[in-house]
């Protein structure tokens, strides 16, 4: 059975996966129903809310700020799970980034995204993400080994923040780049992914330009995710340098963090 065809099709939430049967360097597996992720969870359906009801999730990681949650809605609530709120972008780059999605007209949006700079603004982001965040990804890493699972890591589309902090989990757990890269880029499947909206204020609409510019910003590419490993390489050396110094992530807690979401 294919991934797809295995997986839900949920009606209000894009992006869903279970990230579990990925393999380790040691020939060990992510545990399958420990670690999912997805986008964000305001426009579930109510059966969409049933499903995710009975995954017996103990913790929902949003890293939406407060601009994503004023545009999107909070998310459903699901009885019984804790919904932990980490931001993983500053608000004011969330209210420009948003206004520019659904108003820019198309000057605008050359001038911003055109020439490249759409794709540089992405991979900037990936590497400040990586630099810049430390401390919340410290936070997840230690929640997650503690008492956080099963989990479910969303954000607005599923693909960069919430795509990055699986990938900085999934390193953890001693997953190689390849297969992280792999389960990235199925962000870009079409039933995954996320649907933009333009306001009726903009003439451009979305015409083939305006999505052509504004795709570098919904794309899950490999250059974006290379740019964070290299950020990790560059400052840190290696992944375990990185998280023992960069997150200060113990032997201790990442032996607990592996018998948490990974096979006997």
């Amino acid at each position: 059975m294919s991934q797809q065809s295995a997986e839900p099709q949920l009606t209000g939430v894009r992006n869903f996966r279970d990230v579990g049967g990925l393999p380790t360097v040691d020939g060990r597996r992510v545990r399958q129903g420990v670690l999912f992720r997805s986008g964000h969870l305001a426009h579930a359906t109510d059966e969409d809310t049933a499903f995710l009801g009975g995954l017996g999730l103990h913790t929902v990681f949003d890293f939406r700020n407060e601009a994503d949650q004023a545009l999107e809605g909070p998310d459903v609530a699901l009885p019984g799970v804790r919904n932990l709120n980490i931001p993983l972008t500053d608000p004011a780059e969330g209210v420009e980034f948003w206004r520019m999605v659904r108003d820019g007209e198309l000057d605008q949006l050359r001038a911003i995204l055109g020439d490249g700079l759409a794709a540089a603004r992405m991979t900037g982001s990936y590497r400040t993400m990586i630099s810049s965040r430390t401390a919340e990804h410290s936070r997840i890493l230690h929640a997650l080994a503690e008492d956080s699972v099963p989990a479910l890591m969303h954000c607005a589309a599923g693909k960069d923040r919430a795509g990055l902090s699986i990938a900085i989990t999934l390193l953890a757990l001693g997953v190689e780049r390849g297969p992280i890269e792999a389960d990235y880029l199925e962000s870009n499947s079409p039933h995954r992914r996320y649907r933009v909206r333009r306001s009726e204020k903009s003439s451009a609409g979305m015409s083939p330009e305006v999505m052509e510019l504004l795709a570098p910003l919904f794309d899950a590419r490999a250059t974006y995710l290379h740019a964070a490993f290299t950020t990790i390489d560059e400052t840190w050396g290696d992944v375990d340098t990185y998280l023992a110094k960069g997150l200060k992530i113990s032997a201790e807690t990442r032996a607990r963090l592996q018998s948490r979401l990974l096979e006997d």
